[in-house]
C-alpha cells in the first residue's frame, strides 16, 4: 500500500476526472480484494449510489445526467466497464536523482551552473525546458535545479 512517494497529477477535465474515479473504485477489484466494488467496505463507490456521507457525489453524477437517477445509472454503466488505463502510474519511467539532473542540465544547455540558465532568452530558455522534460526531468526538478519558477516551467 505505501510501497512509493506521494505522487499527484492535476485532472483538468470531467472525462478525465470520471477515468480516474473509476481507476480509484475499481482498484480493490484488480488487487484481488473484492469481486465487485460495491463491496469494497473502504470506497467511497457507495455513497454515489446512496446517501453521501463524506463525498460530494453529486458533482460526478451531474457529470453523467442532472437527474440524480439517471446519473447513477450512467455512473453504474461507466464503472461496470474494466478500464486498461492506468492513472498515475510511471512505470518504466525513473526520476533522476538531482546529480544526475544537474548533469543532464549543464550538458544539455552548455552552463557551468544550472542558475544561469535564468539569464537566458525566454525563447532559449523554453526551448532548454522542453528539452528537460524530454530527458525525464519532473517539472519540480527542473524548477528547483534552476530557479525558474514552476510555473514557467509548467508553460513550457
Amino acid at each position: 500500500m505505501f510501497q512509493d512517494r506521494y505522487k499527484s497529477e492535476p485532472v483538468e477535465n470531467e472525462s478525465y476526472f470520471l477515468t480516474v474515479l473509476r481507476y480509484i473504485h475499481q482498484n480493490p477489484l484488480k488487487a484481488g480484494m473484492t469481486k465487485n466494488v460495491k463491496d469494497y467496505k473502504w470506497s467511497s463507490y457507495n455513497e454515489f449510489m446512496d446517501k453521501e456521507k463524506i463525498v460530494d457525489a453529486d458533482f460526478a453524477l451531474k457529470i453523467f445526467n442532472e437527474d440524480r437517477e439517471k446519473g447513477i445509472e450512467k455512473f453504474k454503466i461507466h464503472h461496470e466497464e474494466i478500464s486498461a488505463i492506468k492513472c498515475l502510474d510511471i512505470e518504466g519511467k525513473k526520476r533522476l536523482t538531482d546529480e544526475k539532473a544537474i548533469e543532464v542540465i549543464k550538458r544539455i544547455c552548455s552552463l557551468k551552473n544550472c542558475l544561469e540558465i535564468q539569464n537566458m532568452s525566454q525563447e532559449t530558455r523554453n526551448k532548454y525546458m522542453k528539452r528537460l522534460k524530454e530527458e525525464g526531468l519532473s517539472t519540480k526538478q527542473i524548477s528547483r535545479l534552476t530557479g525558474v519558477s514552476r510555473g514557467v516551467v509548467l508553460k513550457t
